[in-house]
């Protein structure tokens, strides 16, 4: 009988061994990640298998190969659809008010464990804004997380950009890559108006397209490495090459990395680039955090 490298791959994922601190360690330096670089992190703790320690492991790791150590702790619940307010890129179905946010709010369940862990490690820190968090621990978490607002939610890429920072996938793709919205951003693409529960009353934000579509990018990255560990594959590459990866692809087709789906935010941002075209940003609050003065 002739088994498949389909069925044999499946049987091999399923009888993956065990991962240890020691495996996880042996990759990420197989990788190259840089323990002096802050490192951002997006990741899949059940697409590990059967981690030894579970999600403590992987942040005593994940600290260990960082000078800080930073994930997003989005809270999309928080969103709220205010009376009044309403607007057309606003969806179809809208859902029920969100709780305020707080400092101790939870992530999202489909941000994942791992970001859960680190958010209630001491010493962790987060950005207070209500839907687009992130937390950072390290030398440079302050510098990081201080630079992000309500109008520009992704400014604290613009900083692990110029910290020479390295970005980290476990078990996920670049759909989940909030990098390449920060290289959107720069490029000029269209931002979209929502609100979010805060203990203080609710507050505007902006929120960008989708991300179903972002796997494009994984072509045009020049530093990216892969690797697997246990029955995840990691993948990892400078938030500079992400950056420039995106603002080129947009560069030359204004409209990638939108998905095709529908009823898709995607789908108001297209019309909005179709009407109004692009209009490249400069990152104001990262040119404030670098003392730059303008003329």
């Amino acid at each position: 009988m002739v088994i498949s490298s389909t069925v044999f791959n499946l049987f091999r994922r399923a009888w993956t061994p065990a991962v240890t601190h020691t495996d996880f360690e042996r990759a990420l330096k197989q990788l190259g990640v840089e323990r002096t670089k802050p490192l951002i992190v997006h990741s899949s703790l059940s697409s590990l298998g059967n981690l030894v320690g579970g999600a403590d492991t992987a942040i005593q790791v994940l600290k260990s190969f960082s000078s800080t150590l930073v994930m997003p702790a989005f809270s999309y619940y928080t969103l709220v659809w205010p009376e009044g307010q309403r607007n057309d890129d606003w969806p179809a179905s809208l859902t029920e008010n969100g709780p305020p946010f707080r400092s101790d709010s939870p992530v999202s369940k489909d941000i994942g464990r791992i970001p859960q862990s680190l958010l209630e490690l001491s010493g962790t820190l987060r950005s207070q804004h209500p839907t687009l968090s992130f937390a950072a621990h390290g030398s440079e978490a302050t510098q990081i997380l201080g630079v992000q607002t309500l109008e520009h939610p992704y400014a604290p890429i613009g900083v692990l950009e110029h910290l020479d920072a390295s970005v980290l996938l476990i078990g996920v793709d670049h759909r989940s890559n909030t990098t390449v919205h920060y290289g959107e951003y720069l490029s000029g693409r269209p931002m979209l108006e929502r609100w979010a529960n805060t203990q203080q009353g609710y507050v505007k934000t902006f929120y960008p397209n989708c991300s179903a579509a972002f796997n494009a990018i994984e072509s045009s990255l020049s530093t990216l490495r892969t690797l697997d560990l246990g029955k995840a594959t990691l993948q990892v590459a400078k938030v500079r090459d992400v950056i420039a990866a995106t603002k080129r692809l947009l560069t030359n087709h204004s409209e990638a990395l939108l998905c095709s789906y529908p009823n898709c935010r995607c789908q108001n941002v297209r019309n909005k680039i179709r009407r109004d075209g692009m209009r490249p940003r400069e990152d104001i609050r990262l040119e404030e955090w670098l003392g730059i003065v303008p003329a």
